[in-house]
């Protein structure tokens, strides 16, 4: 166990030939993966992740090191040499260490690792069963359990000492069907910040069965849906497509580093309207049970609720410690690194863009015709310009206001500013989907959600 002074002691090794910030993160996860393809089970993988990082910060840029060698000697001669690495002139005050208890917490009812590894396996098998029994036409399922049990420390020069837990399961199902040459896929998944209860039944539904019942009966839809003819037109996306548009078309660029770099539309934007005045974004890594969330991010820094867009105007970036220092700010806790040998930057945690007050039917009843999209697929973005691609995994062409038969092969192209702007219908609902989001070869876990809403130009990828 390192004791508070150990930690103390590396902070200032680290730091002593200069530095405008140092911090250290001691990591220790158990993770589990369970994996069935074919009705077998085809990998059980388990383990002890443990090492540490330590970091200084200075003019601007950072030396980073890190070992799984937790031998006392052995971090003092790490810190030693990454301070050997920092050439400045800027010296760190004299800092103590003081534990800190964060202000938001969350209850886990289940620890995953308390539970056997057989009922994990019998959840697996009651998703495959389920998926299979559906339809002939059901080729094949691919049903994947995962959690994970880590526990860090973080130490830094601003005088912080802080233990966090973080607990995640995830189960997923991924679904093939064939008909004649046709292949179609059905994906679906739940997760977050969450023990075991993830997966307790409710008295009319079993959640695994039901998590398979739908990606199988999606990937059947989808066999006999006819291909939709492309061009402009309106765009009604439910609640349940999952957020992944505001994630991609303005959430990466509101991260402080792509912002501060200039490789953001959003860059030099604070104060200008880059949105409908309906439109409000915001991320928040506080909410219970969330696939984003933590008590504190991976410097140190309390989670909070944070406003990147309030009524269309662009309020605030997303801020780990070294780019807070560069444009002098605060972090705003979304420091984020996949593991003990990366270093943090700026992620998102749990991000959406909040309901506002319409009918969620009125919504789409306010729609003559067009496209609706009830399940997005994955995206990309180009950042700098803001140019995106989505695609959908379930769609439905819209006739006089109701949803009428589903269409497959639709992607939504757009530019983010532009179609954030021209949102005109917000429904009052909102509902999450869940991702490990990557960025500079470092995956996180992340959520994200959208009300139901309505862009009423937007042209639509698919036959000519």
């Amino acid at each position: 166990m390192l004791t508070k002074e150990i930690f103390s002691s590396l902070l200032k090794t680290a730091t002593s030939a200069g530095g405008d910030y140092g911090d250290i993160f001691l990591e220790n996860m158990t993770p589990l993966v369970i994996q069935m393809e074919d009705d077998k089970i085809e990998k059980i993988s388990t383990g002890i992740e443990r090492g540490i990082g330590i970091r200084v910060v200075y003019d601007n840029k950072s030396a980073y090191a890190y070992t799984n060698d937790l031998i006392k000697d052995t971090l003092i001669e790490t810190a030693y040499s990454l301070s050997r690495a920092v050439k400045t002139n800027s010296v760190h005050a004299t800092f103590n260490l003081e534990k800190i208890r964060p202000k938001t917490d969350f209850i886990i009812k289940q620890m995953p690792n308390n539970t056997p590894i057989a009922d994990k396996i019998k959840l697996i098998r009651e998703a495959n069963k389920t998926a299979r029994a559906l339809d002939r036409r059901i080729r094949q399922v691919s049903v994947t359990y995962s959690d994970f049990v880590q526990s860090v420390t973080i130490a830094n020069s601003d005088g912080v000492l802080v233990d966090d837990e973080r607990v995640q399961s995830l189960f997923a199902v991924s679904v093939i069907a064939e008909d004649s040459g046709v292949i179609q896929t059905g994906y679906e998944s739940l997760g977050g910040f969450t023990g075991f209860e993830l997966f307790d039944e409710t008295p009319n539904e079993n959640p695994v069965e039901a998590l398979a019942l739908k990606a199988a009966k999606r990937a059947i839809l989808m066999l006999g849906a006819r291909r939709i003819k492309g061009g402009r037109m309106p765009v009604v996306i439910s609640s349940e497509a999952g957020g992944t548009m505001i994630h991609e078309a303005i959430g990466h660029g509101l991260e402080a580093d792509l912002a501060g770099q200039g490789l953001s539309v959003y860059s030099n934007k604070l104060g200008a309207q880059v949105a409908s005045p309906a439109v409000t974004v915001i991320d928040d890594s506080t909410l219970q049970g969330k696939r984003g969330s933590y008590r504190v991010d991976d410097e140190g820094t309390e989670a909070q609720k944070n406003c990147l867009v309030e009524n269309g105007i662009l309020t605030a970036y997303m801020y780990d410690k070294l780019n807070a220092i560069k444009d002098g700010v605060k972090s705003s806790g979304n420091g984020r690194r996949e593991s003990y040998r990366s270093r943090p930057i700026p992620r998102m945690t749990n991000t959406f863009l909040a309901p506002g007050k319409a009918d969620p039917g009125e919504v789409l009843r306010a729609t003559h015709d067009g496209l609706f999209v009830r399940k997005m697929g994955g995206g990309q973005v180009n950042t700098v310009t803001g140019d995106f691609v989505f695609d959908v995994q379930e769609g439905y062409l819209i006739k006089d206001g109701q949803i009428t038969e589903p269409v497959k092969g639709a992607t939504l192209c757009g530019n983010g500013p532009e179609v954030l702007k021209s949102i005109d219908m917000i429904g009052s609902d909102i509902g999450f989907a869940i991702g490990t989001c990557g960025k500079d070869s470092q995956g996180v876990p992340v959520s994200d959600a959208l009300p139901t809403l309505r862009i009423p130009d937007i042209v639509v990828g698919g036959e000519v």
